[in-house]
This record gives C-alpha cells, structure tokens and sequence, in this order.
C-alpha cells in the first residue's frame, strides 16, 4: 500500500513548493505511509565500513532529515545505514526562503538552506527515542554566527557523539560563509586533532568522517588526502555539492547555492577516484553526488567507494528507488565475478 502512496503522491509533490513538499514528505514517513522493507542485504552486499557492519552499503545522505525527525522510518527503508543532520550547537533558521530549486531538466537541485536546524539539544532529544536497529550517524555543522568554528564540532562530538553510531565532520557545505576555508591543510588538521581528542574522551569510540566539497583541485586533494591518513580519520566523504553550473538547462540554473543530482555525478566520481589514488585505497572512501541507478552506485565502487549515499535522487524516484538500486547493484556484482562490494572496491585502479 505505502509504495502505492508513494507512486501517487511524487507527481504531486513536485507540484509543491521544493521545501513545502519535503516536509510533507517527511510527516509522511513519519505517518508510516512510505515502503519499509527493512535493511536490504545479500551475501554480496553486506559490507564493513570503518569498523561498523552494514546490511547494504547505501546510505541515505544527510540533508534529507536534517533534525532526526522521521529517522526511525528511514531505518526501515532498506537502507544500510542513515546520516542525518546537519547539527549545528545552537539552533539557527537558515537562509531565507526560497532556498531549494529544482531543476526538473537537469534532475538535480540546488540549494541554499545554509544548516537549518533546531540545534543540538533538539537533536540529542531526538537520538534519545527508542529507534529500530540499524546504523545511524550524525553530520555535523558550525553555526553561521560562531566566534570559533572547530570548537563547535568539538561540543557536537561531545555532546551527541554517545547517542550515535558515526559522525562527520561537514566542512564543505557552500551555504555557511567561509567554512569551506576550513579544508585548507593547517585549518583542517587543527579541527580535526580537536575533534578526534574530543571523541577519545566518549564512552566508545565511534568512527569520524570528514565529508569534502567537489570543487577542489588536485593540490588540495593531495593535501587533504595526507592529513586523512596523518590524523587517522576513519573515511572521507566524497562529495557535497557543488558551485559549478556546468551545462544545465533548468530555468532555476542561475540560482545561488549548492548543487546535487545528475549534473555533479561525474563530477563528485572523478573526485572520488583521485582520492582513492592519492591514499592509495589506505583511507575508506564514501561516495556521494548524483547516483540515481544501479549502474551509477557500481561506477563509484570500482571508481573506490567502500560505501555510498543517496539523497536527491529520491526527490524524483521516492524511496523505492533504494531496492531497485540494490538489487541491481547484486546483478552487477554477481556479473562481474564478485563475491563481496568489498573485492569490487577501485576495481578501476586495478
């Protein structure tokens, strides 16, 4: 019946204001009415990320539920694991609306929401309900008006670090000014030897991510590249969106802000694969930007992803899109003579 609903209810939707429709989507969810079919997994998809295991390796991006508020339906909908946030320490609205735009044409969105969020004492509330099983992380942002950024993910690790299974550390959203500056080489390893003491101080140790912007050069991925494998940060998300508007159409194409979809596809993957070169597969790579198919997810596994997340393709697909990439991303391995995602992994850098 909820994959039925969901079929029903997309085209309307998308007749919707952007953001209205994402919050109806999300009360949705938390109504129950979207396809729950439990973690989705096989011999061949099951895999190990950073220490935590995982029935599948998609993940759902985070974004889409920016203040926990239907996570424990978004564990039940196949995915291998669900980041959500972005946090920031105090709660902050946001850049004004209208701040998401799709671009129909494009299949991509941009957008400009700039950390929106209830702050994290809102957020450890929501960690604290009971929640089905499943692995469940937290990214983690600076508020706009902070005097010191790098504490502001000191206080997130601290405070929300026991309540969740993985966190990341998001220095590469375009909407908060400067804090992309964060991912130059002495910025970022003062962040993160602050946020890593930080979680060596929690009850249990939880695997830190560092998530980065597609629009880096080669130089700055090679440095960010040797801080990973100095500080021992546990993975690198690879990547957010971009500010580049290269060869779109859409009508909304000239809005400011961040963009994501089919257009930073290759992109993100080409990131993604220099990355994986540069650790020399040392450093376990998640990618992100643009997978709307079982063939896309697969070309950033052999491209080097241990893991993957999704996020705006569902705002033209709907959840159901997460068994369908799923069972073909099986097929692929299956194809190809892979016993696991892992052995599959780089398989381009052969």
């Amino acid at each position: 019946m909820s994959a039925f609903l969901e079929r029903a209810g997309l085209p309307l939707l998308r007749r919707l204001d952007p953001e209205t429709a994402h919050g109806l989507a999300i009360r949705a969810l938390r109504l129950g009415l979207a396809p729950a079919p439990g973690a989705i997994t096989s011999p061949r998809l099951a895999t190990r990320l950073a220490g935590l295991d995982l029935a599948n390796p998609l993940g759902l991006a985070a974004g889409f539920d920016k203040n926990a508020e239907a996570l424990a339906p978004l564990l039940r909908a196949g995915f291998g694991f669900v980041e959500v946030g972005a946090v920031t320490p105090r709660p902050q609205p946001g850049n004004p609306r209208p701040r998401l735009f799709r671009l129909e044409q494009d299949v991509g969105v941009i957008n400009r929401f700039g950390f929106n969020n209830k702050g994290m004492e809102a957020m450890a509330q929501a960690l604290e309900a009971p929640r089905p099983a499943g692995i469940t992380g937290l990214n983690l942002g600076a508020n706009k008006d902070s005097a010191d950024r790098a504490a502001d993910y000191v206080a997130l690790i601290a405070r929300l670090g026991p309540l969740v299974d993985f966190a990341t550390v998001n220095i590469s959203s375009p909407n908060t000014e400067k804090l992309r500056d964060l991912q130059g080489p002495a910025a970022l390893r003062a962040l993160l030897d602050g946020v890593l003491a930080a979680r060596a101080a929690l009850p249990r140790r939880i695997p830190v991510f560092l998530k980065i912007a597609p629009d880096l050069d080669v130089a700055a991925l090679a440095d960010i590249a040797a801080t990973a494998r100095e500080t021992g940060i546990d993975a690198i998300v690879a990547t957010n969106t971009t500010l580049a508007r290269d060869g779109l159409t859409s009508a909304a194409r000239g809005e400011a802000g961040g963009l994501s979809g089919q257009p930073v596809f290759e992109r993100s993957t080409a990131v993604l694969s220099e990355l994986y070169r540069l650790t020399g597969g040392a450093v376990p790579l998640i990618g992100v930007g643009g997978i709307g198919s079982a063939e896309q997810a697969y070309a950033k596994i052999r491209a080097g992803a241990s893991a993957l997340q999704l996020y705006t393709a569902l705002a033209y697909r709907g959840l159901s899109l997460v068994p369908t990439i799923l069972t073909g991303l099986d097929a692929l391995l299956a194809r190809d003579g892979f016993a696991t995602v892992a052995e599959a992994v780089g398989a381009d850098h052969a």
